[in-house]
């Protein structure tokens, strides 16, 4: 692992996605995660025995990221709205995005329609609206 600088975004395996979060002034990690919400922990702590790896950001990013933790209060937790990922690009770029979500909500439309044209073709036409639909919505409530 290279060495993260604060305003760094550090991020870890956990399960099927990779668990993101950031690193602050005093070494510890602001990270969001189910029934805690954003909360700041030891880098040991994040990343519970696995890997982590380094995503170094340039300066400017780093330092805007460092302000915006100290003036804004710790969100919950929501897994359309506010998971690791939404947390930590909003403190880097000031959009609240999740691509791990997006890709996910893609590929699980995308089965759904083929596994729906294997069936019926009219409810694979349902299933990729409703997918479409989705995706919009996700996009919306990030901005």
């Amino acid at each position: 692992m290279s060495q993260p600088r604060p305003g760094d975004i550090v991020s870890r395996r956990k399960g099927f996605v990779m668990h993101k979060g950031l690193v602050l002034a005093d070494g510890r990690v602001l990270h969001n995660s189910p029934f805690i919400g954003e909360t700041k922990v030891s880098m040991t702590k994040f990343a519970a025995g696995k890997r982590v790896y380094v995503e170094h950001q340039e300066t400017d990013v780093r330092n805007r990221a460092l302000r915006q933790v100290q003036s804004t209060e710790p969100r919950g937790y929501h897994l359309l709205r506010n998971n690791c990922e939404h947390t930590v690009h909003r403190l880097t770029s000031g959009r609240a995005e999740s691509p791990q979500l997006q890709s996910w909500l893609v590929g699980l439309g995308m089965a759904s329609a083929a596994f729906a044209l294997t069936r019926h073709p009219g409810i694979a036409a349902a299933s990729l609206a409703f997918g479409k639909r989705l995706m919009a919505k996700s996009r919306q409530r990030a901005r």
